[in-house]
Protein backbone atom coordinates (compact mmCIF):
# COMPACT_ATOMS: atom_id res chain seq x y z
CA UNK A 1 0.00 0.00 0.00
CA UNK A 2 1.33 3.26 -0.47
CA UNK A 3 2.45 5.55 1.92
CA UNK A 4 0.99 8.55 3.08
CA UNK A 5 2.58 11.18 5.18
CA UNK A 6 1.95 14.78 3.64
CA UNK A 7 0.19 16.03 0.72
CA UNK A 8 0.29 19.33 -0.83
CA UNK A 9 -2.05 19.75 -4.17
CA UNK A 10 -4.98 21.25 -5.55
CA UNK A 11 -8.50 19.91 -5.18
CA UNK A 12 -11.03 18.98 -7.66
CA UNK A 13 -14.58 20.04 -7.30
CA UNK A 14 -17.29 17.32 -7.83
CA UNK A 15 -20.27 19.06 -5.79
CA UNK A 16 -22.80 16.26 -5.48
CA UNK A 17 -24.23 14.71 -2.61
CA UNK A 18 -24.62 10.88 -2.09
CA UNK A 19 -22.33 9.66 -4.57
CA UNK A 20 -22.55 6.15 -4.88
CA UNK A 21 -20.41 3.49 -5.22
CA UNK A 22 -21.73 2.42 -8.75
CA UNK A 23 -21.32 5.88 -9.71
CA UNK A 24 -17.67 5.83 -9.04
CA UNK A 25 -17.07 2.54 -10.75
CA UNK A 26 -19.91 1.10 -12.68
CA UNK A 27 -20.65 -3.11 -11.83
CA UNK A 28 -19.97 -3.97 -15.78
CA UNK A 29 -15.64 -3.18 -14.28
CA UNK A 30 -16.35 -5.14 -11.30
CA UNK A 31 -15.00 -8.64 -13.17
CA UNK A 32 -11.88 -6.87 -13.26
CA UNK A 33 -8.90 -8.47 -10.26
CA UNK A 34 -6.35 -5.82 -10.04
CA UNK A 35 -6.13 -2.50 -9.74
CA UNK A 36 -4.41 -1.78 -13.49
CA UNK A 37 -6.12 0.21 -15.55
CA UNK A 38 -9.20 1.10 -12.55
CA UNK A 39 -8.29 4.67 -12.99
CA UNK A 40 -9.29 4.63 -16.79
CA UNK A 41 -12.92 3.72 -15.61
CA UNK A 42 -13.55 6.07 -12.81
CA UNK A 43 -17.04 7.60 -12.94
CA UNK A 44 -17.06 6.27 -16.25
CA UNK A 45 -21.09 6.85 -17.07
CA UNK A 46 -20.40 10.61 -15.89
CA UNK A 47 -17.01 11.18 -18.08
CA UNK A 48 -17.60 9.35 -21.08
CA UNK A 49 -20.58 9.87 -24.13
CA UNK A 50 -21.71 6.33 -25.44
CA UNK A 51 -18.99 6.45 -28.22
CA UNK A 52 -16.61 6.58 -25.67
CA UNK A 53 -15.04 9.91 -26.34
CA UNK A 54 -14.88 12.21 -23.01
CA UNK A 55 -17.56 14.75 -22.04
CA UNK A 56 -15.73 18.03 -21.58
CA UNK A 57 -17.81 19.39 -19.32
CA UNK A 58 -17.02 16.61 -16.37
CA UNK A 59 -14.65 18.20 -14.15
CA UNK A 60 -12.25 15.03 -14.66
CA UNK A 61 -12.13 16.09 -18.30
CA UNK A 62 -11.42 19.50 -17.25
CA UNK A 63 -8.05 20.92 -17.90
CA UNK A 64 -7.84 23.24 -15.65
CA UNK A 65 -8.32 20.62 -12.68
CA UNK A 66 -5.32 18.22 -14.17
CA UNK A 67 -2.64 16.61 -11.71
CA UNK A 68 -5.56 17.71 -8.66
CA UNK A 69 -4.81 14.76 -6.10
CA UNK A 70 -7.80 15.85 -3.59
CA UNK A 71 -11.07 14.88 -4.63
CA UNK A 72 -13.53 17.18 -3.20
CA UNK A 73 -17.07 15.45 -2.91
CA UNK A 74 -20.72 16.70 -1.91
CA UNK A 75 -21.75 15.55 1.08
CA UNK A 76 -22.13 10.92 1.62
CA UNK A 77 -19.59 10.42 -0.40
CA UNK A 78 -19.22 6.52 -1.30
CA UNK A 79 -22.64 4.93 -0.35
CA UNK A 80 -23.92 1.97 -1.61
CA UNK A 81 -23.01 -1.05 -2.39
CA UNK A 82 -19.93 -2.38 -0.94
CA UNK A 83 -16.70 -2.62 -3.98
CA UNK A 84 -13.30 -2.21 -2.95
CA UNK A 85 -12.90 -1.21 -6.76
CA UNK A 86 -14.35 2.01 -5.92
CA UNK A 87 -10.92 3.21 -4.03
CA UNK A 88 -8.87 1.51 -6.88
CA UNK A 89 -10.35 3.85 -9.79
CA UNK A 90 -9.83 6.24 -7.33
CA UNK A 91 -6.22 6.06 -6.37
CA UNK A 92 -5.65 4.56 -10.16
CA UNK A 93 -6.92 7.89 -11.44
CA UNK A 94 -4.48 9.74 -9.12
CA UNK A 95 -6.45 10.71 -6.17
CA UNK A 96 -4.29 10.59 -2.54
CA UNK A 97 -7.56 11.80 -0.82
CA UNK A 98 -11.33 12.72 -0.93
CA UNK A 99 -12.61 15.27 1.27
CA UNK A 100 -16.11 15.11 2.42
CA UNK A 101 -18.46 15.96 5.45
CA UNK A 102 -19.37 12.31 5.98
CA UNK A 103 -18.03 9.18 4.07
CA UNK A 104 -20.02 5.65 4.03
CA UNK A 105 -18.64 3.31 6.49
CA UNK A 106 -18.16 0.86 4.26
CA UNK A 107 -16.15 3.14 1.23
CA UNK A 108 -13.99 4.88 4.20
CA UNK A 109 -12.80 1.34 5.66
CA UNK A 110 -11.99 -0.08 1.92
CA UNK A 111 -10.11 3.54 1.51
CA UNK A 112 -8.22 3.47 4.32
CA UNK A 113 -7.51 -0.07 3.45
CA UNK A 114 -5.95 0.91 -0.27
CA UNK A 115 -3.97 4.21 0.78
CA UNK A 116 -7.10 6.84 -0.04
CA UNK A 117 -7.29 9.30 2.76
CA UNK A 118 -11.15 10.11 3.40
CA UNK A 119 -11.25 13.27 5.32
CA UNK A 120 -14.34 14.96 6.94
CA UNK A 121 -14.78 18.35 7.51
CA UNK A 122 -17.27 20.39 9.01
CA UNK A 123 -19.98 21.77 6.48
CA UNK A 124 -18.50 25.67 7.12
CA UNK A 125 -14.96 24.18 6.18
CA UNK A 126 -17.04 22.05 3.33
CA UNK A 127 -18.52 25.47 1.63
CA UNK A 128 -15.04 27.77 2.05
CA UNK A 129 -12.95 25.02 0.53
CA UNK A 130 -15.72 24.85 -2.85
CA UNK A 131 -15.46 28.53 -2.51
CA UNK A 132 -11.73 28.46 -2.59
CA UNK A 133 -11.47 26.12 -5.31
CA UNK A 134 -14.44 28.64 -7.76
CA UNK A 135 -12.12 31.65 -6.53
CA UNK A 136 -8.41 30.39 -7.24
CA UNK A 137 -8.46 26.88 -9.21
CA UNK A 138 -4.67 26.59 -8.63
CA UNK A 139 -4.74 27.09 -5.05
CA UNK A 140 -3.26 24.22 -3.20
CA UNK A 141 -3.66 22.70 -0.04
CA UNK A 142 -1.90 20.84 2.54
CA UNK A 143 -2.62 17.69 4.16
CA UNK A 144 -0.36 16.28 7.28
CA UNK A 145 -1.74 13.28 8.37
CA UNK A 146 0.82 13.08 11.53
CA UNK A 147 -1.02 15.37 12.94
CA UNK A 148 -4.49 15.17 11.36
CA UNK A 149 -4.83 18.54 9.82
CA UNK A 150 -5.17 20.44 6.54
CA UNK A 151 -3.67 24.02 6.09
CA UNK A 152 -5.41 26.39 3.87
CA UNK A 153 -3.50 28.65 1.60
CA UNK A 154 -4.07 31.33 4.26
CA UNK A 155 -2.17 29.41 6.99
CA UNK A 156 -5.22 28.35 9.12
CA UNK A 157 -5.62 24.97 10.00
CA UNK A 158 -8.55 21.99 10.55
CA UNK A 159 -8.31 19.17 12.33
CA UNK A 160 -9.94 15.99 10.89
CA UNK A 161 -10.45 12.99 12.34
CA UNK A 162 -9.15 8.88 11.95
CA UNK A 163 -8.27 6.06 14.22
CA UNK A 164 -5.19 5.02 15.84
CA UNK A 165 -4.74 2.27 13.84
CA UNK A 166 -5.45 3.10 10.15
CA UNK A 167 -3.69 5.92 10.56
CA UNK A 168 -0.25 3.89 11.63
CA UNK A 169 -0.82 2.12 8.87
CA UNK A 170 -0.86 4.49 6.05
CA UNK A 171 2.03 6.92 7.44
CA UNK A 172 3.99 3.80 7.29
CA UNK A 173 2.51 1.98 4.00
CA UNK A 174 1.30 -1.21 5.08
CA UNK A 175 -1.87 -3.31 5.06
CA UNK A 176 -3.24 -4.98 8.11
CA UNK A 177 -1.05 -8.19 6.93
CA UNK A 178 1.77 -5.76 6.84
CA UNK A 179 1.11 -4.00 10.48
CA UNK A 180 1.54 -7.33 11.99
CA UNK A 181 4.16 -8.65 9.65
CA UNK A 182 5.79 -5.56 11.67
CA UNK A 183 5.51 -7.58 14.86
CA UNK A 184 7.11 -10.94 13.41
CA UNK A 185 9.74 -10.62 16.47
CA UNK A 186 7.71 -10.53 19.12
CA UNK A 187 5.23 -12.95 17.90
CA UNK A 188 7.73 -15.40 17.54
CA UNK A 189 9.37 -14.70 20.91
CA UNK A 190 5.72 -14.88 22.26
CA UNK A 191 5.26 -18.43 21.13
CA UNK A 192 8.60 -19.68 22.57
CA UNK A 193 7.35 -18.29 25.42
CA UNK A 194 4.64 -19.96 25.63
CA UNK A 195 5.13 -23.73 23.75
CA UNK A 196 3.87 -26.50 24.95
CA UNK A 197 6.71 -29.12 25.49
CA UNK A 198 6.44 -32.12 23.44
CA UNK A 199 4.54 -30.11 20.79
Amino acid sequence: MAQFTTLTTRLMPLPVNDIDTDQIIPARFLKATDKLGMGDNLFADWRYNADGSPKQEFVLNNPKYSGANILLAGDNFGCGSSREHAPWALTGFGFRAVISTSFADIFRNNSLKNGLLPVIVDVETHKSLFDLVEEAPNAEISIDLASQSLTLPDGKQIKFPIDAFSKACLLNGVDELGYILGFEKEIADFETRHSVPGN
